[in-house]
Parts: structure tokens; C-alpha cells; sequence
């Protein structure tokens, strides 16, 4: 040490002021607005045009018709990296960026998710007609 001094001037001066640490394994951390974390899919809104597959820079996405206007879409978030330019993309808004940040995983098959599209109502069964009035 060249200049002791100078380093316990150092010290002294830290000892009073705030920490620049935040306590967040034990306190919930606050994010801020805008955070682009886990992207969220909303089926019903989907038109399949497949905009946001082709727009993901990193093949993250994958879209699937599942019948007549129904569509699944698969999440790759281990290849994912979090631009959100297949949220800006979609002209439908089907989908939107989460404030859901805590993704860590050892398995990477738990950071495939697929969104799938609402199972189509029934049809509404057939109404039997009322009897024929008898003429006498």
C-alpha cells in the first residue's frame, strides 16, 4: 500500500452513505415500466399470419393452425432474446411483453411454452320441433 491514508479517507466517507445494493432475493424487486420480459400469447386474437415467426430474430417462435381459426404458437425462451419485435409486429396484438423476469432454469425443456388456441364451442344441438296441432 502506497498511500494508506488515502484509502482510509476512502472508507470513512462510504461508511454513512446509502447502499447501492437492493436486498431482492428477500424483497420482491421493482421493475420498471416497459421491462420486456416473458412474452405472452393470447389465442383468440391470433389470425395466423405468422408475422411474429418471421420477424423473431432468433427463431424463438413457432405458430401452428390447429383447425379452422384456431392457432397454437411456441415459446423457445432459452432462444429468446427478449426484443420484442414480434410484439410490435403483430397487427392483431395478440401478443404482449410480461413484467415476468424470473426465468432462470436448469431444464430447458421448462422454457418451451405453448400457448394453445380455446377449444371450439359446440355446435348447438338441434331443437326438436313442436307437434304438429291436430285439426279435427
Amino acid at each position: 500500500m502506497k498511500y494508506p491514508g488515502r484509502m482510509l479517507g476512502e472508507v470513512l466517507a462510504h461508511l454513512g452513505a446509502k447502499p447501492n445494493t437492493i436486498k431482492y432475493p428477500y424483497e420482491p424487486a421493482v421493475v420498471q415500466a416497459g421491462l420486456r420480459g416473458k412474452i405472452k400469447f393470447f389465442a383468440e386474437k391470433c389470425i395466423g399470419c405468422k408475422i411474429c415467426e418471421k420477424d423473431c430474430p432468433s427463431d424463438a417462435i413457432t405458430v401452428n393452425k390447429l383447425g379452422d381459426k384456431r392457432f397454437e404458437c411456441i415459446f423457445d425462451l432459452d432462444k429468446c432474446i427478449y426484443c420484442a419485435q414480434c410484439v410490435d409486429s403483430c397487427p392483431k396484438k395478440a401478443l404482449t411483453v410480461t413484467n415476468e423476469f424470473e426465468l432462470a432454469q436448469l431444464d430447458r425443456h421448462k422454457l418451451r411454452f405453448i400457448f394453445h388456441a380455446p377449444d371450439a364451442p359446440p355446435a348447438p344441438a338441434a331443437q326438436p320441433e313442436p307437434p304438429a296441432a291436430k285439426t279435427a
